[in-house]
């Protein structure tokens, strides 16, 4: 698969606790393995933007648009931080995926396509085509 995105692709790292089984050495040769790859990828001009989430935050959902506490993921679930790459396919995104120093402790990464814009409005302008004809 060789997709193509002229929007560009994020990397979403999942998992906050991949440091805890460390000692505080091993902590930053790895927090300092993850800058010198992320300085790399800019120099290169592959990544756009990175940076490290909070743990804490705000939630907003429901009609009545309630502000609670969060995130509520599992710590194993939840994003620690994120790149915005600008390369050419989703391989090559996987392939740098495939280069965090953080997947041997337990961090996932998750690639994703950014899209250009909202996936319903997509598909609304495709009825609404469709109906015309």
């Amino acid at each position: 698969m060789n997709t193509q995105n002229q929007n560009g692709y994020m990397l979403l790292f999942r998992g906050n606790d991949w440091y805890k089984s460390l000692s505080s050495e091993e902590t930053q040769k790895v927090t300092d393995q993850w800058m010198a790859w992320f300085r790399r990828l800019t120099e290169q001009g592959k990544a756009i933007a990175g940076n490290p989430l909070e743990r804490e935050g705000k939630i907003v959902s429901g009609k009545n648009r309630v502000v609670s506490d969060g995130p509520f993921a599992e710590s194993k679930e939840a994003i620690g931080g994120y790149f915005l790459l600008d390369v050419a396919s989703l391989d090559e995104a996987v392939a740098i995926a495939q280069e965090c120093p953080g997947l041997p402790y337990g961090v996932r990464v998750e690639v994703r396509p950014v899209a250009g814009e909202c996936p319903l409005v997509s598909e609304l302008k495709r009825e609404a085509e469709f109906a015309t004809v």
